[in-house]
């Protein structure tokens, strides 16, 4: 089969790899119908590199149908249509129960010290081929699928495995009053689709980002925005759209891909120099990650408030203003998406009347798994208004 393999920094290809098969009796095989580009791709095509291996297969974000199954499978059959969560967790164990599917007891990643596994994202999360592929064999696979209706094309359903899960935990997790207001910074894959849900709730949703056709998208969503570029102290253009005070939470949708700090890019490409070995040590201890957006949520958040984290953070050694946080009695939530804990709440607004988050035309571009180096590259530049992309295999 065709799979999107990563080769090195900034170097993916589409090679012929081998099919998967089934390897345990409770693993399923799919032929993969979509696959999204993630932004924590992205992490993996430049910084994260020296957890990675050449061969790996990328993707975590695939829908498809059924082909195969093992003999314990009973939930789903041949020809199910189905959307694959990007963790990939046993649905039984003790974490799994309290709705904590990313630390699931069954695969976490002892070795490295990690949680749950997930596909398509390396040796730190378990090495398991993804996504961005014909094919996908599918590990506990008697609880992960969410198997999804026939009609509607892939795009109403594919944000299942990611997307949707993760936007709807941060908002969650931002723990708006009713009526309250919610900043959104970072209006990329995950950000744009937190001020959609926040909307949809009936919060006031702010978008904050720097890319004009960023802006433009959200705004056209009947979003408030701020663009960076326009204001000296995003935090106080904030405090004057919320009456002084902040908002009253704050989302980070932008993680480690923020721009704009000096001190954070050197690191990130120091470590890009560095022996697979150092490199590791480097990340993992010293901290390559450029915080500006996540010190701008807890300079703009109003007292009392609540910061959530969606954007992924690399590394431990990075500073924190812990006595602002102590001083503003802020309230601090993070995490990867506990995918299946959501599932029930979102099903119902892809399935009933009309498209309350506007998924049907949510990804910016659709492309041939051939053209998957090419939108690796416009991704990373944000170039040609790209902020989702869809893989046909």
């Amino acid at each position: 089969m065709k799979a999107v393999v990563w080769h090195g920094k900034r170097d993916v290809r589409v090679d012929e790899v081998a099919d998967p098969r089934i390897e345990q009796p409770n693993d399923i095989v799919i032929r993969i119908t979509s696959s999204g580009l993630c932004g924590s791709d992205l992490h993996l095509y430049e910084v994260l590199g020296p957890f990675m291996s050449a061969g790996d297969i990328l993707g975590h974000e695939p829908m498809g149908i059924v082909e195969e199954v093992g003999s314990e499978i009973t939930n789903v059959r041949p020809g199910d249509r189905v959307v694959i969560p990007f963790n990939i967790s046993c649905g039984h164990c003790w974490m799994c129960t309290q709705g904590l599917m990313t630390q699931c007891e069954t695969t976490q990643v002892r070795a490295e010290d990690k949680g749950a596994a997930l596909f398509g994202y390396t040796r730190l999360y378990g090495q398991v081929p993804g996504g961005q592929a014909e094919y996908l064999r599918v590990p506990q696979a008697q609880f992960g699928p969410i198997v999804v209706p026939e009609g509607p094309p892939d795009d109403r359903f594919v944000y299942l495995s990611d997307v949707l899960p993760t936007a709807w935990q941060a908002v969650e997790y931002a723990a708006v009053p009713p009526g309250g207001t919610v900043a959104v910074l970072g209006l990329g894959p995950i950000g744009d689709m937190c001020t959609r849900i926040a909307s949809y709730r009936g919060y006031r949703a702010i978008g904050v980002d720097l890319v004009p056709e960023r802006l433009a998208r959200a705004r056209a969503n009947g979003v408030e925005v701020l663009d960076l570029g326009e204001h000296d102290d995003v935090a106080d253009a904030l405090r004057e759209l919320t009456n002084g005070r902040g908002p009253d939470s704050v989302i980070d949708a932008v993680g480690m891909e923020a721009h704009g700090s000096p001190a954070g890019k050197l690191a990130q490409t120091m470590a890009g120099f560095l022996p697979d070995a150092a490199a590791r040590k480097f990340i993992d201890k010293a901290g390559v990650d450029r915080l500006n957006a996540l010190h701008l949520a807890i300079d703009a958040v109003r007292r009392g408030g609540t910061i959530s984290l969606s954007g992924v953070y690399g590394g431990t050694a990075d500073p924190m203003p812990m006595m602002v946080l102590f001083d503003k009695q802020v309230q601090l939530r993070m995490g990867q998406a506990n995918v299946k804990r959501w599932v029930d709440d979102i099903l119902p607004l892809l399935t009933g009347d009309g498209d309350p988050l506007g998924v049907d035309g949510f990804a910016t571009h659709r492309v041939p798994l051939a053209d998957a180096p090419a939108a690796y590259s416009a991704f990373q530049e944000k170039k040609d208004g790209t902020v989702k992309v869809l893989f046909k295999p």
